[in-house]
């Protein structure tokens, strides 16, 4: 049986940025191609993270005008399984941890399931896909609609994992328990679904089980039928826990792989003329449905913010995930960058400033017109 290799492509030259062409759906710019896109301003940009003991920051890439212009990979510490791994040196073929860019992925998925009609749509009850979990039914639980997962606002009491709590956090509690979505529902309420924002990745062990009851197979099989490989997107990793895909946070992919997931949402779900998710799901993952944390609003599984930069309010569309992973869309700026990065453990201001700065730089790099 002949031995399958993958194809070697070379790497930008010299540090410079410039994104090599491969065979992977990404049409590439030229050097200097788009002058709407200072490349100077990101090289020096990605020279200073570069430089030893400053950052700790793996992989930047730029799109604009569905063309990928900008793209740098630097050495540092990644978490694989939980566990530190010291000294990657990140490439264009390295799966990078994406932690909770996988619950807007997972919303992508979700979207696929009720355009095909598989899923009837977001007011449909929870507990009419729980039928197991019936003596869990309560007057103010019986309102909790797939919409209040989507927008983190189920009402339920819930401490997220951060590493200031370790193990005591009902995120360690629920995937340990022997039913993790029993878990979820047995807790107590503390507002009427729909009324508050409230960060819970409980609602997506709930997401994972319902895309799983309702196709038939775990939620990262249907993304893959359904929405990767209609992309090119061929190498991904996501963990599972007790046999349901871990849709809060256990998705593995490439960058570039992320830019597409980017791109696909800039395009109203299009990716290279195909439509994959309708734009009616775009649309509404899009527009703000409740005040989130901050200055942030949250549409379904997708955050909504704002920058001010360069005396100009700039709207974009973002999956963060813990660490310093992101994807932010900018519509208007026909833009789509992807941040990867090695923060997992590290929720100090430096961090947070660092990681966003790096949208910044780039927002600062890119012409407002064109």
């Amino acid at each position: 049986m002949p031995i399958t290799t993958l194809p070697v492509y070379p790497d930008p030259p010299d540090d410079s940025g410039i994104p090599a062409a491969r065979d992977d759906g990404w049409p590439v710019a030229a050097v200097n191609e788009d002058k709407l896109v200072d490349s100077a301003a990101l090289r020096r940009m990605a020279d200073r993270l570069a430089a030893p003991g400053t950052a700790n920051v793996h992989g930047i890439l730029v799109a604009r005008s569905g063309r990928l212009v900008f793209e740098r990979y630097f050495k540092g510490t990644d978490e694989i399984n939980n566990r530190q791994v010291e000294n990657v040196t990140f490439d264009a073929d390295t799966l990078h941890n994406v932690k909770s860019v996988s619950k807007s992925v997972a919303s992508l998925a979700v979207g696929i399931a009720i355009d095909r009609g598989i899923i009837g749509g977001v007011n449909e009850p929870i507990f009419s896909f729980f039928p197991e979990l019936a003596d869990l039914r309560s007057p103010e639980k019986e309102g909790i609609r797939l919409s209040h997962l989507l927008t983190m606002s189920l009402g339920l009491k819930w401490v997220e994992a951060i590493p200031s709590n370790e193990d005591d956090n009902d995120e360690v509690r629920m995937h340990t328990a022997p039913d993790p979505c029993r878990y979820v529902l047995s807790l107590p309420v503390t507002a009427l679904p729909g009324r508050e924002f409230f960060y819970n990745t409980g609602a997506l062990t709930l997401l994972s089980a319902i895309m799983r009851k309702s196709t038939g197979r775990p939620l990262d099989e249907f993304a893959r039928e359904a929405l990767f490989e209609p992309m090119g997107i061929t190498r991904l990793a996501w963990a599972r826990v007790k046999g349901d895909s871990d849709a809060g946070g256990g998705l593995r992919l490439r960058p570039r792989d992320m830019a597409k997931i980017g791109q696909l949402v800039l395009a109203g779900g299009r990716w290279n003329g195909r439509q994959i998710v309708s734009k009616a799901w775009i649309d509404a993952s899009m527009t703000p449905q409740l005040k989130a944390t901050g200055p942030f609003f949250y549409g379904y599984l997708w955050w909504l913010g704002r920058t001010q930069i360069n005396g100009r309010e700039v709207h974009w569309v973002g999956a963060l995930g813990r660490g310093g992973q992101s994807i932010r869309i900018v519509p208007e700026l026909d833009l789509v960058v992807v941040v990867t990065a090695g923060y997992y453990q590290d929720y100090s201001p430096q961090a947070f400033q660092l990681q966003y700065g790096v949208f910044r730089d780039v927002l600062r790099a890119i012409s407002p017109t064109g």
